[in-house]
C-alpha cells in the first residue's frame, strides 16, 4: 500500500495533468485494490505512464500485482450533496 501511496503522491505533485488519484479497496476483499485516476486528457495519462515514479512503482510492485485492467472513460462529472454537478476533466482511468 505504501508503494501505491508514494506513486499517487508523486503523480499529484509532479504531473500537472493528474487531477485525482484515489486508492480504493473493498472491505470484503482487502487484497483487491483499484486505482481511480483522473487526467486532463489522454496525453496526460500517457505521460503519467512514462514518468519515473510510475516506472519505479511498476518495477517494485510487479510481483504483488496478479493482474491489471485499465478502463478509460471520458467527461467525468462530479456531483455534490446539493445535487450540483461540474465537469472535472477530460479523461479518467480506473485501474484494477
Amino acid at each position: 500500500m505504501e508503494l501505491m501511496r508514494a506513486n499517487a503522491d508523486a503523480s499529484l505533485r509532479d504531473e500537472p495533468g493528474c487531477l485525482r488519484f484515489d486508492i480504493c479497496s473493498d472491505q470484503s476483499r482487502p487484497g483487491d485494490v483499484f486505482l481511480y485516476e483522473l487526467y486532463t486528457d489522454a496525453a496526460a495519462f500517457a505521460a503519467h505512464q512514462e514518468m519515473p515514479h510510475s516506472a519505479a512503482f511498476n518495477k517494485a510492485a510487479g510481483d504483488m500485482i496478479e493482474g491489471k485492467i485499465v478502463d478509460q472513460y471520458r467527461s467525468v462529472v462530479e456531483a455534490n450533496a446539493n445535487g450540483e454537478c461540474r465537469v472535472l476533466g477530460g479523461d479518467g482511468a480506473q485501474i484494477r
